[in-house]
């Protein structure tokens, strides 16, 4: 009689680890992703504590620490015996910025914000002074709306230029705007810096910043900050309308708009945490 066939190890048979996820390979870099990620949030864990998480062996998560310290994405703290992310993390970061293109990453969610407030969407940076809209995305409808692809507009008249205002130093602002008084637009642009930094302590302070008829009689908006992945504000999202017709108080409003600049600050490499 032939010996019997020897039975493969549940824990290391290809068809095991394909319904575990995939191959071995693809199943270490899962486990590998995941160990950096406990790292991210926690700043130091032990090896216990990782495979606890996990639910793997000590030995496993051992091993993923090892193949991870010889690449310097992980480092250990000698003193305490526990990891950390360590600096080969930062050389893969630091390689991210220069690929990503605003426009491009923030395109998707301007159309879906504009489809959603049924009103007109851009993206503006801060460039020689002015907010610089740089994207646009329209609305349904065509009343009231104009192409600001382009177009410089004054920072202390706008919702995205006060949104851009508000993430800088006082010292900064006072070389953007120069002196105490500002150009005069409509009756209601705000024309003193005292004013202006009252309300940018208030934007600073909500995350949100409004202009109601400051810029153009009739024109209202609505701008939330873009960060990178060091946390800077790089750009402002607005949604704006006319008066009669657009109301940036709507609290549906702003939540589609915080949504949408929190995506796109994602897709920048900024991290909440």
């Amino acid at each position: 009689m032939a010996p019997a066939a020897p039975v493969a190890d549940a824990g290391t048979a290809p068809e095991a680890a394909a319904e575990n996820g995939g191959s071995p390979g693809v199943q270490s870099v899962d486990r590998a992703a995941t160990v950096l990620q406990i790292l991210a949030r926690e700043g130091l864990a032990g090896v216990s504590e990782i495979a606890a998480e996990m639910g793997i062996h000590k030995s496993t998560a051992s091993r993923l620490l090892g193949a991870l310290v010889s690449r310097e994405l992980v480092q250990q703290d000698h003193e305490r015996g526990k990891y950390q992310l360590g600096f080969g993390i930062l050389r893969l970061a630091a390689a991210i910025p220069g690929r990503l293109n605003l426009v491009q990453e923030a395109g998707p969610y301007l159309r879906e914000l504009a489809a959603s407030a049924r009103e007109t969407v851009n993206l503006a940076v801060l460039r020689s002074g002015y907010a610089v809209n740089v994207d646009q995305a329209r609305g349904p409808s065509t009343l009231g709306t104009q192409d600001w692809v382009g177009s410089l507009t004054p920072l202390h008249a706008t919702a995205s230029g006060k949104v851009l205002l508000a993430a800088l130093t006082a010292d900064e602002r006072g070389a953007l705007l120069g002196g105490t008084r500002l150009p005069r637009f409509t009756s209601r642009t705000l024309t003193t810096r005292a004013r202006l930094e009252d309300e940018l302590l208030e934007v600073a302070h909500a995350g949100s910043a409004t202009a109601r008829e400051e810029y153009e009689i009739g024109l209202v908006s609505l701008a939330v900050p873009v960060r990178d992945h060091r946390g800077v504000v790089i750009a402002g999202i607005s949604v704006s309308g006319p008066e009669f017709r657009f109301d940036p108080s709507a609290p549906e409003v702003l939540a589609a708009l915080q949504d949408a600049g929190l995506e796109v600050s994602r897709r920048m490499g900024y991290s909440p945490a």
